[in-house]
């Protein structure tokens, strides 16, 4: 797997932005190691049954209650930021189709009820996480990195906030008049991620902003609402949810 030595990251160390993808590379190089490390022992036919059996309980809980944390933090911090971008966009797509296979491999693993079975599930889950977190390093840290108006650091940090159990500041409000243009879409794909169904926020524009809408139809198709609050001439506001989800 890839590591933190900044080959597709140029800069120095004082660089806040390659300080950032540091951040982010290391946070999932310990997630794999560790899991690498507990898979390790569920496949060591040398442990005998009661060890084994915990062993394998111990790695269900850390896929459970880690690795599927992880991934959905980093869908809505770096993966929305992507997709907010024309360049970025099918890329995060691909991306998200891939880390589909994570969760089947995941419940295989937690639905297995015999030694071989425990152990050719933690194998088959070990391989497709690594390489699920290799092309988050290898494409997605570089694309971010030069996606004009990214902020590696804000992300870096939100991130680290929603791993450690934290919640990301969600305002009611995105003004992105005074925001610069590359960085206005990558900014609203951040705050739509952090919706909860039902939830919405309301976009301030100085003009209608139907290109964000196609980005959002292209992106989250069905998946979003989008009403008008207020049509022009001076000012735009759009009313943007996740939809609630139904009973």
């Amino acid at each position: 797997m890839t590591t933190t030595s900044g080959l597709y990251i140029t800069g120095t160390t004082t660089d806040p932005a390659v300080r950032a993808s540091a951040a982010i590379r290391d946070a999932a190089d310990r997630l794999l190691l560790t899991y690498q490390a507990k898979a390790a022992l569920v496949t060591d036919l040398c442990l005998d049954g009661m060890i084994r059996e915990q062993t394998y309980t111990a790695l269900v809980d850390f896929a459970i209650g880690q690795v599927r944390p992880y991934l959905a933090a980093t869908d809505r911090v770096l993966y929305a930021a992507a997709a907010g971008a024309g360049e970025t966009r099918l890329l995060v797509r691909a991306l998200r189709r891939f880390r589909e296979s994570i969760t089947e491999h995941l419940d295989e693993l937690a639905a297995a009820n015999s030694p071989d079975q425990a152990s050719h599930a933690a194998q088959a889950l070990g391989a497709v996480l690594r390489a699920v977190l290799d092309l988050d390093q290898t494409m997605l840290l570089p694309a971010l990195a030069e996606l004009p108006g990214a902020d590696l650091p804000g992300l870096a940090d939100d991130l680290r906030t929603l791993l450690d159990g934290g919640e990301l500041d969600a305002p009611d409000v995105i003004d992105v008049r005074p925001i610069p243009h590359g960085q206005r879409h990558p900014r609203v794909f951040g705050r739509y991620s952090r919706l909860a169904p039902g939830d919405s926020f309301v976009l301030v524009n100085n003009h209608d902003p139907k290109p964000l809408r196609r980005e959002f139809t292209a992106t989250y198709p069905g998946a979003f609402t989008w009403d008008y609050l207020e049509s022009g001439p001076a000012q735009w506001r759009v009313r943007i949810g996740r939809p609630a989800m139904s009973a």
